[in-house]
């Protein structure tokens, strides 16, 4: 009986393992956005009509009739759409917007949030009006 409870028990964690692990199989399919940054898509034919699915998410422009730039506008998933002159569709994918890239750091100040970029040093190229602060006040307490 023992055994019987153990074998169900690891069936369902590895059944639980299985969907825990679906969600980030999705994340990554599909074109990956970084928010606030661009990327180029190519596509085979002339495009017609582009639909995104969340502009709130992502916002597409046509560079020329075979290249779409995606611009990450807030985080999440939505779609892309590429229609050809016809109707057809050239282009149908899920479109991932994620908050920032793997090599940056978010600091948190209360409502001030600053992004570092990582590589190799964390450094940041803008000072927001919260880290001028910060650095005004560590530096006359010196």
């Amino acid at each position: 009986m023992a055994r019987h409870v153990t074998l169900q028990a690891f069936g369902v964690l590895a059944l639980l393992s299985a969907f825990l692990g679906a969600p980030h199989a999705f994340a990554e399919a599909g074109i990956q956005v970084i928010m606030n940054q661009a990327k180029i898509v190519r596509i085979a034919r002339p495009a017609d009509t582009i639909v995104i699915g969340n502009p709130a998410i992502a916002d597409a422009s046509v560079q020329d009739a075979t290249t779409i730039v995606l611009t990450g506008k807030g985080f999440g998933v939505t779609n892309l759409v590429v229609l050809d002159k016809d109707g057809s569709p050239i282009v149908d994918e899920q479109v991932v917007v994620s908050r920032h890239d793997p090599n940056s750091v978010r600091v948190y100040r209360r409502a001030e949030v600053q992004t570092l970029s990582c590589t190799p040093y964390c450094e940041s190229s803008y000072k927001g009006e919260a880290e001028r602060t910060s650095e005004s006040e560590l530096n006359a307490n010196q």
